[in-house]
């Protein structure tokens, strides 16, 4: 069966579990991930879905990494989608597990500013729950194409353009 793919924007439906197992921070709010996960466009029916967010460390991400997909190493986010319900009013879309210390070094590493990588981290990880995927290119194409144009929604850069280091560094000092 195919994935769902669907892009029907709800406001103020989404109920997200969060929690956190990581003694990194600044970690971002509950308020900013719910921002974020609103700005998918989520559900083919109407109804309240429930994700949930754990904030780990690199040697849970890469425990967890290498039990469900046989790689060794921890990794920035997984995305782990229960499939859709369609008599339920309330469902759970699934889980986003994100390595809160791994986020922040890629965002240095690749001068990215923390913010807007943690939020396009996850807006990845919510497509990934809808069915989108990037292993296939035509499917890569589209999914970093609804990557972008959610980011612009939310007022930040394209993900995917490298920003100029001194543009970081001045977002990374305050």
């Amino acid at each position: 069966m195919k994935p769902m793919k669907c892009r029907l924007k709800i406001q103020n439906m989404i109920k997200l579990e969060l929690s956190s197992a990581t003694q990194h921070s600044p970690i971002p709010t509950q308020s900013n991930f719910l921002n974020w996960l609103q700005a998918v466009y989520l559900l083919p029916k109407t109804g309240q879905p429930i994700i949930s967010i754990y904030l780990v460390d690199k040697p849970e991400s890469a425990r967890l990494n290498e039990q469900w997909r046989g790689k060794k190493n921890a990794t920035n986010i997984l995305s782990f989608p229960a499939g859709l319900s369609e008599t339920s009013p309330v469902f759970l879309l699934g889980d986003l597990v994100i390595c809160a210390p791994l986020v922040h070094e890629e965002a240095i590493a690749h001068n990215k500013i923390i913010e807007q990588h943690w939020a396009h981290l996850v807006i990845h990880g919510v497509l990934h729950l809808l069915g989108y995927d990037h292993i296939v290119e035509s499917e890569a194409l589209e999914m970093e194409t609804l990557e972008i144009d959610i980011m612009r929604n939310l007022g930040y850069s394209n993900p995917y353009e490298v920003l100029l280091t001194t543009e970081v560094n001045k977002h990374h000092e305050s």
